[in-house]
């Protein structure tokens, strides 16, 4: 653990001679990919220089009794050991944690996708009642939201809606609501007050620099059309929707939501960035199945992540087995107990893969 916390202390050394350089210092891309590595690594610094203290503190504690006869000194020297011994476990169990590999994108924005599944009209309901989770979860974290696309049907009831959360951290925090979400409860719909189930599916992708995907412009196929729905006289006197379709791929990414055909395309060209980094990682990821993720599920979009239960109050997150009864307070924003039990979950079976790899 002392090698691999001092393999990090020069990393950082490094990085602050890198982020000096004329190279970097004249590149605002590669400036804030190297800040965002730096800043990962500095908040985690306080941990591991306290525990490299007290274990060096212990190990010449543990010499000083060994090589002295003076009974005082000896007595000093245990208690020097007993203070140390007793800080050094909770130290270690914190920077055990820290010290596993992170995914490079979980500093970065989090681009999200809501859809309408299965249940009609009442699962664009549901949709809409994820994203307005989602909004306030945000909000409470002090993130930005923004739409980049949008479509809606009946009763204000959500199609598909496309999303950035802008924060630090925001995507390594709303990665793992990747998945199909249920409902049960009885829709607005329903005049004979059945409890129906419904679905809506989340996607969340790491927005990426524009130095992490190249994309041919020979490769693209761009449409204009005219929007549809709410917009007010804008809608369907100028041809301000974008479609964009990546040849290779045939990956479609559309934006109608602004008036103006060039912030349309800009949208979409960011989703479309996304999709395409998350395409070739998930690639990667099934090329290598032990670095998939175990406990709290592989990730796969058409895997059932959790039930929205009404008439109990519930919700229950089917990786861990965690339920929990305050729907209410969740579908207000308060996710903050549920995404932490994931990602300790996540990291609890990363550790557990890394000591059987190790062994």
């Amino acid at each position: 653990m002392i090698e691999s916390i001092q393999r990090i202390l020069s990393r950082h050394n490094e990085l602050e001679h890198e982020m000096a350089s004329p190279e970097v210092t004249s590149s605002p891309a590669m400036m804030e990919k190297l800040s965002r590595e730096y800043n990962n690594i500095a908040k985690n610094l306080p941990v591991f220089r306290e525990y490299l203290r007290v274990a060096d503190q212990l190990a010449q504690a543990r010499q000083i009794l060994a090589a002295e006869s003076d009974p005082e000194v000896i007595g000093l020297a245990k208690e020097e050991i007993s203070a140390a011994e007793a800080l050094l476990p909770a130290l270690e169990e914190k920077a055990k944690y820290l010290l596993v590999p992170r995914d490079p994108s979980d500093s970065k924005n989090a681009i999200m996708e809501i859809r309408a599944g299965t249940g009609g009209t009442e699962a664009g309901i549901f949709a809409s009642d994820l994203y307005r989770m989602y909004a306030h979860y945000a909000e409470n974290r002090g993130w930005k939201h923004e739409t980049l696309s949008s479509s809606y049907g009946d009763l204000d009831a959500i199609k598909e809606i496309v999303f950035m959360v802008s924060g630090d951290g925001a995507y390594g925090s709303l990665k793992f609501e990747s998945g199909v979400h249920r409902v049960q409860r009885v829709p607005q719909t329903e005049a004979q007050g059945r409890i129906h189930t419904s679905a809506a599916s989340v996607v969340v992708l790491p927005e990426v620099d524009d130095v992490e995907v190249d994309i041919n412009p020979a490769d693209l196929r761009i449409d204009t059309y005219r929007a549809s729905g709410a917009g007010g006289q804008h809608v369907n006197k100028t041809e301000s929707a974008i479609r964009i379709i990546h040849i290779p791929t045939n990956i479609m990414v559309t934006c109608q939501d602004e008036k103006s055909q060039h912030k349309n395309k800009a949208r979409a060209l960011k989703v479309l960035q996304s999709r395409l980094f998350e395409a070739e990682r998930e690639k990667r990821e099934a090329e290598q199945s032990a670095v998939r993720r175990g406990m709290v599920g592989t990730g796969d979009r058409s895997e059932k992540i959790r039930t929205y239960n009404f008439p109990q109050n519930r919700v229950t997150d089917h990786r861990i087995n965690l339920s929990l009864h305050k729907l209410d307070a969740v579908m207000d924003g308060d996710l903050q107990d549920i995404i932490d039990a994931i990602v300790r979950a996540d990291l609890d079976e990363r550790i557990k893969n890394a000591g059987a790899a190790a062994r």
